[in-house]
């Protein structure tokens, strides 16, 4: 009989095991390492992105509180005008200068009005895509910009409401919408536009105060006067407010992102 001889397979040593093991946690290491490098990467990329939307929204916002600042500095002129006019003179024979400030200062609102382009500061707050600023600094900046944005929606609020419960019915009980019609018929542009020409022409329309008997001398005068103030709150604290935060987050994009 003939005897076969068994064949065994050798034994792997532990070292062996060890290697195999080894590799492999390298080879997951390096995949996880590389995966949290393109999140970290894509991550650096939307910031950029959002940084960049987000500074030319604030440079647009930053020129137009200015025009807004600058239209309400001459509506307040117009309200005080208004009420030194009516403090020392009658509401008849009235001038080119008195009709000119008084569609200023009591007829022409939106020009005055600063509403903040502010659809990437929305989507931050609503997206949570604030996080992917990293600066502490710039997402402080952000929530208070948030906060003076809706203090400005509610100082328009009161400004909105004050003029529709004093000065409204004003312009109802005395406007004169003769006058009214002939200027906006001079052209089809905005009632501010037309103001300016009609401003800048020699033609002078005659403006008749209506409902004489019904009109209150120191009424008017503490409805003009509490309005100014209205307004210039409105301008020296709320949009001041605005645009030293707007400052400060153009100054810290351009330092975080390198933005010009």
């Amino acid at each position: 009989m003939e005897v076969h001889a068994h064949t065994h397979t050798p034994r792997k040593k532990w070292t062996h095991y060890f290697w195999e093991f080894l590799m492999l946690f390298l080879a997951v290491f390096c995949g996880f390492l590389a995966e949290y490098q393109l999140e970290h990467k894509i991550e650096k990329d939307r910031a950029k992105v959002l940084a960049i939307n987000f500074y030319d929204e604030l440079k647009g916002d930053s020129a137009a509180v200015q025009w807004a600042i600058h239209r309400r500095q001459k509506k307040d002129s117009s309200i005080q005008y208004l009420a030194d006019y009516f403090q020392d003179n009658g509401i008849t024979n009235l001038s080119k200068d008195f009709t000119l400030n008084y569609t200023i200062a009591l007829l022409i609102n939106s020009p005055i009005l600063f509403e903040p382009r502010n659809s990437i500061l929305e989507q931050l707050k609503n997206s949570g895509s604030l996080r992917y600023f990293k600066s502490k600094e710039l997402q402080i900046l952000t929530g208070d910009i948030l906060v003076a944005i809706a203090n400005l929606k509610a100082r328009h609020e009161i400004e909105q409401n004050y003029y529709e419960q004093w000065i409204g019915p004003f312009l109802n009980r005395h406007n004169d919408h003769l006058w009214f019609k002939e200027i906006r018929g001079k052209g089809n542009s905005t009632l501010l536009k037309n103001i300016e020409d009609y401003q800048n022409s020699p033609d002078e329309i005659s403006f008749h105060f209506n409902n004489p008997e019904q009109y209150n001398k120191n009424e008017t005068l503490n409805m003009l006067q509490l309005y100014l103030i209205i307004i210039q709150t409105t301008r020296v604290n709320q949009y001041k407010k605005y645009i030293a935060l707007n400052r400060k987050l153009l100054e810290e994009l351009r330092k975080q992102y390198h933005l010009k």
